[in-house]
């Protein structure tokens, strides 16, 4: 019976519009908010000062440099002072130019601020954003994380909000300033001449429409490279991990065509949205010039018919090319910011995703003190199909209809051929899925009200294949208890009967395990996994009985540990070596999903059912 899942629903095809992720995004970035008042005071004291400079040029020209009608007359009689120097307000210059480079020398320096304050305000809100969707990941269960490839996710909260912040720190920032200068020159321009000003506004449609239509194709195309991004990164994930594996079927090729596809749909991604880019970069000046040579055209026209003055058509030149900057700029922030959507949008989809195994938190319960019972209630669990959540699943019943309680202390095989639901018992009895239907209990308390705390402080469960992180052995052993000593880890080796292997290790505890475990053997990672789980002390342990093969003197090492850990607690093992089930106190086997055997080794071997032929299969291929 198979079990697959579908796959964890994270599509981007029908995606919100740019401007809702952004709210969305800020809406869950807080810290984004912290200072802002005085970021944007920065902002605006920056955008004010560039229109400084523009002002001071008309006033020089039309003032400091000024010929008064006298004066011009004793020029042209050939008076002293006829070389026109005399009639040069110095003073008036110099004021301006003063002027204005106070207004430089205001406008660096409240840009430099603000760009520090940005960077730390947007620094600190995306470290949040990261750890708000990393851990809304941990709460997802086991079930999506497993359909979802694990580079696809980790790309969303790493690569993804990297381009976020990118966009915060300087395309983000750059849209803001540049924008607010763009509306001071126009007004600046009104001021001066209505008739030029409204020459230059008169192009702003063209300039919003051609935005617009550049902005849709790149939100899209964008989209598109970011998801070929996770994509890329989820297959080079594989590739290396597997690497032992890929070496050892001769697989190298199969694999690598695997990863150049990757590579090559984000090549043409990224060509297609470059492309636009590159296009929207190319409209932009074109459009700034177009503004400029409007400018130019109508200012002269104006001057000429002594509507306006020389320097105010000047003084319109620069106020052009302070309009016309952003939108030169515009390109590349635009691009920025789609990219920045993008990756908020792909962040947005896991934050989306309903967490089916969700923590009560301070409103859950703690389980009981002691021992604990178990009790299944009529419980179901269906895999979802694509687009269901958990509570919606009408998938494959993996479990069905099972009803049983197990005592405080006892000791429990659970037996069955592959795909017979006892690993989804283990599951649902650890709380990493939630049944679709019915009640799961320990120590009489529903499992879906217990604090996640609670749960995970009482109740352990070692997986089939030991699981560890870079690091030492101590290190590791310490995530069962963080707290404890070097002495305490050395006594839990030594009660488990795993002190002589050990020794047999030059640096002890202190041995580094390397990437997920690759130092040590198969069957020592499942030593170190069982010490782990001892120095916790849980009062229900569920273990899923390694089945790999091992020398002779691990697999006793193995056996002796499993025997010391599971006394004086409740013990849940999905047997594989019927050995196991035959030293429980008692064996459940399951068939398609349900209980159909429940008793004793000898009661059950006796009865002549399915689990008779098990063991005997088994002995015979342990005879063999």
């Amino acid at each position: 019976m198979t079990t697959t899942a579908a796959p964890i629903e994270l599509d981007d095809s029908v995606p919100d519009g740019s401007w809702v992720t952004v709210k969305r995004g800020l809406a869950l970035s807080p810290e984004l908010r912290v200072g802002l008042g005085g970021t944007l005071a920065l902002a605006l004291i920056a955008t004010a000062g560039r229109v400084v400079v523009p002002i001071a040029v008309q006033q020089v020209i039309d003032g400091g440099l000024n010929v008064s009608e006298a004066a011009a007359a004793g020029a042209a009689s050939g008076d002293e002072g006829s070389d026109g120097s005399s009639f040069v307000d110095l003073d008036f210059v110099f004021r301006m130019v003063a002027l204005a480079g106070v207004a430089v020398l205001i406008t660096a320096g409240t840009t430099a601020l603000m760009h520090l304050r940005l960077a730390r305000v947007s620094e600190t809100a995306l470290s949040g954003l990261r750890t708000r969707a990393f851990r809304h990941i941990h709460d997802l269960s086991m079930l999506h994380q497993a359909s979802e490839q694990r580079g696809a996710l980790v790309s969303r909260v790493t690569s993804d909000v990297d381009q976020i912040s990118r966009f915060m720190q300087w395309a983000g920032l750059q849209l803001l300033t540049n924008s607010a200068q763009a509306t001071l020159a126009i007004v600046v321009m009104l001021f001066y001449s209505v008739p030029l000003g409204l020459a230059v506004v008169a192009i702003v449609p063209l300039i919003a429409l051609t935005i617009r239509w550049f902005q849709t194709r790149l939100d899209s195309a964008f989209l598109i490279v970011r998801q070929r991004v996770g994509r890329m990164l989820a297959v080079s994930a594989e590739v290396v991990v597997g690497a032992p594996v890929i070496r050892a079927y001769g697989i190298e090729d199969r694999v690598r065509g695997r990863l150049a596809d990757a590579i090559e749909d984000h090549r043409a991604a990224a060509i297609k949205a470059g492309g636009y880019s590159a296009a929207f970069s190319g409209a932009a000046e074109m459009l700034s010039a177009l503004v400029i040579a409007v400018a130019l055209v109508v200012g002269a026209a104006l001057a000429v018919n002594g509507s306006i003055s020389v320097g105010t058509v000047v003084a319109f030149l620069f106020l052009s090319q302070l309009f016309v900057q952003p939108v030169t700029m515009l390109g590349e922030a635009v691009n920025e910011a789609q990219t920045a959507v993008a990756g908020w949008r792909r962040v947005l989809d896991v934050l989306d995703i309903p967490p089916d195994v969700a923590d009560p938190g301070d409103d859950g319960e703690a389980l009981p003190v002691g021992a604990l019972s178990i009790e299944f209630d009529g419980v179901e669990f269906r895999y979802p199909l694509r687009g269901e959540t958990a509570a919606e699943a009408s998938g494959t019943r993996a479990v069905r209809s099972v009803s049983l309680t197990i005592e405080p202390r006892a000791n429990v095989a659970v037996v069955g051929e592959t795909g017979s639901g006892k690993t989804t018992f283990a599951k649902l009895l650890c709380r990493l899925m939630d049944p679709t239907s019915g009640v799961v209990r320990i120590g009489g308390v529903d499992i879906r009200t217990v604090k996640f705390r609670s749960l995970r402080d009482r109740v352990v469960m070692v997986p089939q294949e030991g699981s560890l992180f870079r690091g030492s052995i101590a290190e590791n052993v310490r995530m069962g208890k963080p707290e404890a000593s070097d002495r305490e880890v050395l006594a839990t080796f030594a009660e488990l009967g795993l002190d002589e292997w050990l020794d047999e290790l030059e640096r002890g505890i202190e041995t580094q395990v390397g990437e997920r475990g690759g130092s040590l053997s198969i069957g020592e990672r499942q030593l170190v996994t069982l010490v782990r789980a001892a120095i916790a002390n849980p009062d229900l342990l569920v273990l899923d009985e390694a089945t790999s093969s091992v020398d002779p003197a691990t697999e006793v090492r193995i056996s002796r540990a499993f025997a010391h850990l599971t006394s004086s607690r409740t013990v849940v093992t999905i047997a594989h070596r019927l050995s196991t089930a035959e030293s429980a106190d008692r064996v459940l086997v399951f068939d398609e999903g349900v209980v159909v055997e429940d008793g004793p080794h000898a009661e059950l071997v006796n009865n002549g059912g399915i689990y008779a032929g098990l063991f005997d299969a088994w002995q015979r291929g342990t005879a063999g």
